[in-house]
């Protein structure tokens, strides 16, 4: 079935705003784009976008499904039966796509449990955005998500953990380069895996064509990912100026996950555990340095939340195209992240992008998001959102 969007703005995903075009999409395709003029006589379905824009759908680089997004989101799983989590996971899928997220990368999960999700919106049995799993989060002793991960120490055994969640079926590996804020008893700024234990596993990975992601806060580890061929740096709270030119040489990523600190440190009074709201402040500020400065290199960006984690809601996910403004970065450039930068950084060729032969994962927003990020940033100024050609709220 085809449907022509006509009559407002369209946003190509890429930092193009196309004034007077119509998007016409056959089933889960986008089939044409083209001047208003030359769809003169259409009599198919139309969807009018009058005072708003057309826009990819959202990618978020960094959720957790599996994690509720309560004050202390681990107290709160050890509570709940793995029929309940898995659950929970779907529900949050949902909230995610209504939200705008037409695909996500899920870094990190329990036991498994979110491959059910995914593969259930994947076989069409329930709608929900495209979801890239990571399976066990790859994390020394003692290190950070040691409580949810899967505990690997020296470069084989590191290996034999990537080859398990290879076989378990994931998507790409993650693999744990630092401390973090979450787990008690670690520091973010210490380097956890060695060099050579990272490079095991992130070229294990690259051998079996899986894309990596590293949890990696310190300068130390940041480099030990980047130089190990890591994709993606997820937060990158500590760089310096050598991680920012290592990373703009290799073509490395960086998904920053502000909504992580900053939903803490607002909600710092309401239960979340002292430890975390601790380690959040002391690093808060290096977080929004590092961002600058690797935005003002010219480094790519990618659109994460971190969703799941403390107050960060599921289905809000794209207020963090608002709090990369906040941080400097432009209104466009922010639209690119959160769309065509994610699905290029997930390796989806036919997403985040309005062309010719993409996928009819769109959009609908009040206004012009160019001129306003809250258009898109805010939910309330959504007006409809497509997954393969349906609408879906």
């Amino acid at each position: 079935m085809t449907t022509l969007f006509r009559g407002g703005l369209v946003f190509d995903g890429k930092g193009r705003i196309l004034e007077g075009h119509g998007v016409l999409i056959d089933g889960d395709r986008i089939v044409k784009i083209a001047s208003h003029g030359e769809f003169a006589g259409f009599e198919g379905d139309q969807v009018d976008t009058s005072g708003g824009t057309l826009m990819p759908g959202l990618t978020d680089c960094h959720v957790h499904f599996c994690m509720p997004g309560t004050s202390d989101p681990k107290s709160t799983m050890d509570k709940m039966s793995d029929g309940d989590i898995t659950m929970m996971a779907f529900k949050h899928s949902q909230w995610t796509l209504r939200g705008g997220v037409t695909s996500v990368r899920d870094c990190g999960g329990k036991d498994y449990l979110e491959f059910a999700v995914r593969d259930a919106i994947k076989r069409g049995d329930c709608e929900g955005p495209t979801m890239h799993a990571s399976g066990k989060m790859i994390c020394m002793t003692g290190g950070h998500g040691n409580r949810l991960g899967r505990i690997a120490d020296g470069c084989d055994d590191v290996i034999k953990g990537v080859r398990e969640q290879i076989h378990a079926g994931c998507d790409m590996v993650k693999i744990m380069a630092t401390g973090g804020i979450m787990t008690p008893g670690v520091n973010p700024e210490d380097a956890h895996y060695s060099p050579e234990e990272m490079r095991a596993g992130v070229q294990e990975a690259r051998r079996f064509h899986k894309r990596t992601a590293s949890h990696a806060q310190g300068q130390d580890g940041i480099l030990n990912a980047v130089r190990a061929g890591i994709h993606s740096i997820e937060h990158g709270i500590f760089m310096n100026e050598t991680c920012v030119d290592e990373m703009l040489k290799d073509g490395v990523y960086l998904v920053p996950t502000i909504s992580a600190l900053k939903n803490i440190l607002t909600n710092k009074g309401n239960g979340v555990p002292d430890y975390v709201v601790e380690k959040t402040e002391r690093v808060a500020v290096h977080h929004v340095k590092s961002f600058k400065d690797f935005y003002a290199a010219g480094g790519k960006i990618a659109m994460g939340t971190d969703a799941g984690t403390p107050y960060n809601l599921h289905g809000q996910n794209a207020e963090e195209l608002k709090f990369m403004v906040d941080y400097g970065m432009s209104p466009v450039d922010a639209l690119v992240c959160g769309t065509f930068n994610g699905a290029d950084l997930m390796g989806v060729e036919d997403q985040g992008y309005i062309g010719e032969g993409a996928r009819a994962d769109l959009l609908v927003v009040n206004g012009n998001p160019v001129d306003d990020i809250t258009m898109a940033s805010s939910k309330d100024n959504h007006r409809a959102v497509y997954k393969n050609g349906i609408v879906f709220g």
